[in-house]
């Protein structure tokens, strides 16, 4: 087996756990599945996997060679295909990392996606931890703020407004705020960023001299889910996307506070690896969520702050 098998070898088995499946998969048996790994580890001077009677397990240089690999072969299957005139036809696992409250953007844009390109597999990961694209060879990270790696590419996707909101109970209750200094006193729900540890401000328009509101905290976390079902609950006004109150606002589930008094405002990026051309599949769903994200994100902002 030359080395272009060999390294096949290894990443299938680390994928399936086993040498019989990757032997499946390859159209060899398991013994031979197993010697090629064996010589990969003698080429290399370490051990790639830990072995039992039971099952084998990818350990530390054999994870991280994992990944290496794993990306040199979608990149070797994205050539193939662009040279042979096959990459008009999209095709390959796509791997996607981005934060956990945009499911509330994908998923309704999705299913669209897979009809139209049914050989991408998407492989998205919702986590809000900052991933290395290179590194750990993702192709698209979804993300939002600053964007200082110039290693990346980026586009902007879709934008967003963060509104304040509160129960129809809670304001039965407390009041419904006017003005900005009404707030003195309320309840506050705070967002605590994952990545930086920093609470979110809340984007409140000031008039010149005017103080900021003396808010009391009453509940933190880092997920926005949590957060949005705080406020559900009446606990008090949370500071939340408006992607993800909509349906409650246009429901009447929350109401909407000072929106006249409301600034700035947020948008999530695309971001891919500048130092390759981009391949087929990245294209078509950069492209794709481009064309399904961008207006109907102005129109939603324009719709939730009127």
């Amino acid at each position: 087996m030359d080395r272009h098998g060999t390294i096949q070898a290894f990443v299938r088995t680390a994928d399936l756990g086993s040498f019989a499946a990757a032997g499946r998969v390859l159209g060899l048996s398991a013994s031979a599945v197993g010697k090629s790994v064996v010589r990969l580890e003698h080429e290399l001077g370490v051990r790639l996997f830990q072995r039992s009677t039971r099952s084998i397990r990818l350990t530390e240089e054999g994870r991280l060679f994992h990944e290496r690999c794993r990306r040199i072969l979608d990149d070797l299957d994205d050539a193939w295909a662009t040279v042979v005139g096959a990459g008009e036809t999209p095709r390959g696992k796509l791997r996607v990392s981005t934060p956990i409250v945009t499911y509330h953007l994908l998923m309704p844009v999705l299913p669209e996606f897979t009809l139209l390109y049914p050989e991408i597999e998407l492989d998205l990961d919702f986590n809000d931890r900052l991933v290395d694209l290179i590194e750990e060879g993702v192709d698209i990270a979804i993300r939002s703020g600053d964007l200082p790696d110039s290693r990346l590419m980026s586009r902007v996707f879709c934008r967003f407004q963060h509104l304040l909101c509160a129960a129809p109970s809670y304001l039965a209750r407390c009041g419904v705020p006017q003005r900005v200094r009404d707030l003195d006193h309320h309840c506050a729900i705070q967002f605590r960023l994952p990545n930086s540890g920093k609470l979110l401000e809340w984007p409140l328009l000031l008039d010149a001299g005017e103080a900021e509101p003396r808010i009391r905290t009453v509940f933190t976390c880092n997920n926005m889910e949590a957060l949005r079902g705080a406020t559900l609950a009446g606990i008090g006004i949370g500071c939340m996307p408006d992607f993800i109150v909509r349906d409650l606002l246009d429901g009447g589930t929350l109401q909407l506070i000072l929106p006249e008094h409301l600034g700035g405002g947020g948008q999530f990026n695309l971001l891919w690896p500048s130092n390759r051309q981009l391949s087929p599949k990245v294209r078509v769903f950069v492209d794709f969520m481009y064309s399904r994200l961008v207006e109907r994100s102005h129109d939603r902002v324009n719709h939730a702050t009127s």
